[in-house]
């Protein structure tokens, strides 16, 4: 078979070379391929090596130079709130003078004043807001993006924000998971009855999935949200109704969240900065990919997850940027692997594979991408690095060259590459 593009002159090339979910002490291992090249045809990769490329080659094969750059899978961001209206920069000050998180939430703000927002907004508003989002994480190397509803907290705007998310995923060269996450917080109007928002929820269920506007359901699992027993209720109905299902859970408290995500065997469980021993445990023998989303951390002036002790359980590891207007927000996804590794104290193997293949298989996409196997569509980064350790030495800057989905070159010298 002969290629349609050619990769060539590339330094070193880093990818995942095990079946996911890659666990622990395994996540430090990667295939690093000096003097490489990629052969792609009709967006999927035929070819990955080193020296002589010319069996791949005919007429009409075109070539693009990678200058003597390393090049890694594109980079799969598993949890996001992509769809919302607004921001919150109204209560940077706040958390700044210290009023814990919660508290802002219990005053109206938090989760309920994006809620307010995202109902206020229409969704070309919605649209165009994310679309723009979407082009800075694009231009940090990102090809996949996991995106939650969870700002609308009543069906017609849950709909509106999956919606867009549908609609991007058409429009946007970068690929889109969609989430249903209405148990995100308990809306104004139910403040005084709860059980009904979550009958609500659970009637609504169906609703969303005969739509086809999700493949997953998730909750927020935390004091003064969502308790145990409420989110074994939810997603036992999702996992009934044919949902995949996730948490968000130890974010602040351990309540036992994580126990019941490997019961309910989730795709993945998501914070856990006061995950305890025992359920590290309980994960390490899952197939459940624990996120731990670093720059929550870092904004809220919290505790970093204990990945590196959470590696040494043999836990499947994900990292993921979380970006959303009041806890991350940023879209800036290498300053995102940049803490996992300053502050988590994370390699740069095990980074590549928390990246990538692990929230790959958690999207239930490993088949097709987060690594540069055969086969497997040519998404990939062409990073202005000397190495793989220099992006994440080298902090708070932007490293992306060029960046490919499915073998078409979507970002050129840092510039995004529009369709005429």
């Amino acid at each position: 078979m002969k290629a349609d593009l050619i990769v060539h002159q590339i330094k070193t090339l880093y990818t995942p070379n095990q079946v996911p979910p890659v666990k622990g002490k395994d996540l430090n291992n990667i295939t690093m391929i000096d003097d490489a090249f990629l052969a792609i045809k009709d967006g999927k990769i035929i070819g990955v090596g080193t020296g002589d490329y010319h069996k791949f080659i005919d007429e009409n094969t075109k070539y693009h130079d990678a200058e003597n750059n390393i090049v890694i899978p594109g980079l799969i961001d598993g949890h996001t709130h992509l769809v919302h209206g607004g921001s919150r920069e109204s209560e940077y000050v706040k958390l700044q003078m210290g009023t814990p998180y919660l508290d802002i939430l219990k005053q109206g703000g938090g989760i309920l004043g994006t809620v307010d927002k995202t109902r206020k907004a229409t969704l070309n508003e919605l649209y165009h807001k994310a679309y723009n989002s979407l082009d800075e994480m694009l231009l940090f190397g990102v090809t996949t993006v996991e995106a939650k509803s969870g700002y609308g907290l009543d069906l017609e705007t849950e709909e509106k924000q999956l919606l867009v998310t549908k609609r991007l995923n058409e429009d946007h060269p970068v690929r889109l998971i969609s989430t249903y996450m209405a148990a995100h917080a308990i809306p104004r109007e139910f403040k005084d009855n709860r059980r009904a928002y979550i009958e609500q929820m659970l009637n609504d269920l169906p609703v969303i999935y005969e739509k086809g506007l999700a493949e997953a359901v998730d909750i927020f699992c935390e004091t003064g949200v969502f308790s145990v027993e409420e989110a074994s209720h939810i997603l036992t109905k999702a996992k009934e109704t044919g949902f995949k299902v996730k948490m968000h859970a130890d974010e602040i408290d351990s309540l036992g969240g994580v126990g019941l995500a490997v019961e309910l065997g989730a795709v993945s469980v998501d914070h856990l900065m006061a995950i305890t021993d025992e359920d590290m445990e309980k994960l390490a023998n899952s197939n459940t990919i624990a996120n731990v989303l670093p720059g929550t951390s870092f904004y809220l002036k919290k505790d970093y997850a204990r990945a590196r002790a959470m590696i040494d359980k043999g836990v499947a590891l994900g990292i993921a940027g979380d970006y959303n207007p009041g806890s991350c927000p940023t879209e800036n996804f290498q300053l995102i692997m940049q803490l996992a590794s300053n502050q988590l104290k994370l390699l740069p193997a095990e980074i590549l594979n928390a990246t990538t293949i692990n929230p790959a298989y958690q999207l239930g996409l490993d088949q097709t991408t987060g690594s540069l196997d055969v086969g497997k569509d040519a998404d990939f980064v062409i990073f202005n690095a000397e190495n793989l350790t220099y992006v994440l030495y080298h902090y708070g800057v932007n490293h992306t060259k060029d960046v490919f989905i499915k073998g078409k070159q979507v970002v050129s010298n840092r510039q995004i590459v529009r369709e005429l």
